[in-house]
């Protein structure tokens, strides 16, 4: 299902796949090549989410873009069933597994690997080649920390000064739930004016360059 939001439209090229149950909205580019599968979706909020050549979302992942952290996924790349990506930046030939989050300002460097169920925090730099373990945390900048599950202590430390809620929701750490909610209800408010353009491709120009289908995916 292709969304319009904001007054802006998804443009798909011809030799890009979407799914019938996927949902792109809004101000969402998708590369050559790149497929969509079935309940996945891509959401340009206030922000822009922008796709490069041969990537696959698989299902029920999400891809978001915001204001200050527009989404934008690499080359090659896998987002895989169930993952998360907020607002961050996955760069080429990286592979996100099932469950995997990355959240608002993280930068996913070249070739890395967020495996099963781990997560990349807000404003984290995950440098390129990087293995975060399943269920581990990456966290901190210029160069991210790896952190096992029990290291919660040693987490805050670095968690803390990376600014969660003011970079995800706007306002400082000990805002209320009910304060951050009101504001939340406002800013999705906006897709109160989305209109369903249909499910054909918006874009059906050939390709001047680049490397089309490739092969089939498993």
């Amino acid at each position: 299902m292709l969304i319009e939001h904001r007054g802006q439209r998804p443009v798909v090229p011809a030799s890009a796949y979407v799914a019938p149950t996927a949902v792109l909205c809004g101000a969402v580019t998708l590369g050559e090549g790149a497929r969509v599968l079935h309940g996945a979706v891509l959401t340009a909020e206030d922000g822009e989410v922008r796709t490069g050549a041969d990537v696959v979302i698989m299902e029920n992942a999400l891809v978001r873009g915001r204001r200050r952290h527009p989404a934008i996924i690499g080359n090659a790349v896998l987002i895989g069933p169930h993952a998360h990506v907020n607002g961050a930046r996955v760069e080429d030939e990286s592979f996100v597994a099932t469950g995997a989050s990355a959240f608002p300002g993280a930068v996913v460097g070249a070739g890395s690997e967020l495996r099963i169920n781990s997560v990349l925090h807000a404003n984290s730099v995950l440098a390129p080649g990087t293995v975060v373990p399943i269920g581990w945390i990456a966290a901190g900048a210029p160069r991210a920390r790896l952190f096992s599950p029990d290291q919660h202590d040693e987490l805050w430390e670095v968690q803390r000064e990376l600014d969660f809620p003011g970079t995800v929701y706007g306002v400082p750490r000990g805002t209320s739930m009910r304060d951050i909610m009101a504001r939340q209800s406002d800013h999705f408010g906006a897709h109160l004016d989305d209109r369903v353009i249909d499910d054909r491709v918006i874009d059906d120009r050939p390709a001047e360059d680049g490397p089309g289908d490739g092969p089939p995916a498993d």
